[in-house]
């Protein structure tokens, strides 16, 4: 192969503040509520000459979107992450002139009232793990002409059915060595994102009900594979929630393996397993609609993190 002579160029970039924890407390009355993020700003647009030649006239420091984060918290923080988002977003497209989008990703940790008397305490949580609900919001172009993605999402669901799964019928070659199995334990740590193709009239409860639609889905079916049953979740999503245009699924196969007690003279009737975390098998999959909308810059990343 001859060496390359073309003219060294810049390729695609983007710039922003990551990872800004967020705690808001809303004190409205005596009984306090509480909303904790992660997030994270990321503004893509005429940023070249800071890139060529270190001129930084174009661009927003990255400490000045620090500011706004936590300013918006209280500007316009009285909603949903996904409103919060849009409007942090919105802003530094509609109000910054060099930026041409912008892209805000968030992640929320939920926090359970502590019990006392029989009663959520008004003013004291315990920390709700690991499941995370997510969001990206991506604004693009100025007004009029401007468009806008929501992808919402949860990460770190675990999930597990005793029964109810099996996985048979493989392929095999000489170094397989799975035995097929028609009962085995079915668990995954869930990955999943789904985008909409218009704004949910409520983004609470939509999450709340994409979530439930795709648990009651994994409870409830027969699993002849992961496969099989993360796209019959997302189908099930879609089905449900009309303004759904794709949800992607990504699940790592917590694996429970038999564990034989037979040395012990002991019967293990399907009861006792070891959990082994890695390796482990990860199964992705998206499930959409046919006519869903073009996703545009929808699903690029910043972080990586949603």
């Amino acid at each position: 192969m001859s060496d390359l002579t073309g003219k060294i160029v810049l390729g695609p970039h983007q710039y922003g503040k990551a990872e800004n924890r967020v705690v808001r407390i809303y004190r409205d009355g005596d009984r306090h509520e509480i909303r904790d993020l992660n997030v994270s700003s990321c503004l893509r647009g005429a940023f070249d000459e800071a890139h060529t030649s270190g001129d930084q006239g174009a661009v927003l420091p990255t400490d000045s979107q620090k500011q706004t984060i936590y300013s918006y918290a209280k500007e316009h923080g009285d909603g949903s992450i996904e409103e919060y988002g849009l409007a942090l977003a919105r802003h530094f497209v509609d109000d910054v002139e060099p930026v041409e989008s912008a892209r805000i990703e968030i992640e929320e940790y939920a926090w359970q009232r502590v019990p006392v008397n029989g009663q959520g305490h008004d003013h004291t949580w315990t920390r709700i793990g690991p499941e995370i609900r997510t969001a990206a919001i991506t604004v693009g172009g100025k007004a009029p002409g401007q468009r806008e993605w929501v992808i919402g999402g949860v990460k770190d669901l675990v999930i597990l059915k005793s029964t109810g799964s099996e996985f048979a019928s493989f392929l095999e070659d000489p170094y397989t060595v799975l035995q097929p199995t028609h009962d085995r334990i079915l668990a995954t740590s869930l990955s999943a994102r789904w985008r909409f193709a218009a704004p949910p009239a409520d983004w609470d409860a939509a999450y709340s009900g994409i979530r439930a639609v795709m648990i009651e889905k994994f409870a409830t079916e027969h699993s002849k594979a992961l496969q099989q049953t993360l796209f019959d979740m997302g189908a099930a999503a879609l089905e449900a929630f009309p303004r759904l245009a794709e949800i992607r699924l990504s699940a790592p196969n917590k694996h429970h393996w038999f564990f034989d007690l037979s040395r012990f003279g002991v019967e293990n009737r399907n009861e006792v397993f070891h959990a082994d975390d890695r390796p482990y098998g990860l199964i992705q999959a998206s499930v959409l609609r046919e006519d869903a909308p073009d996703p545009g810059t929808a699903w690029d990343p910043y972080t990586g993190a949603v």
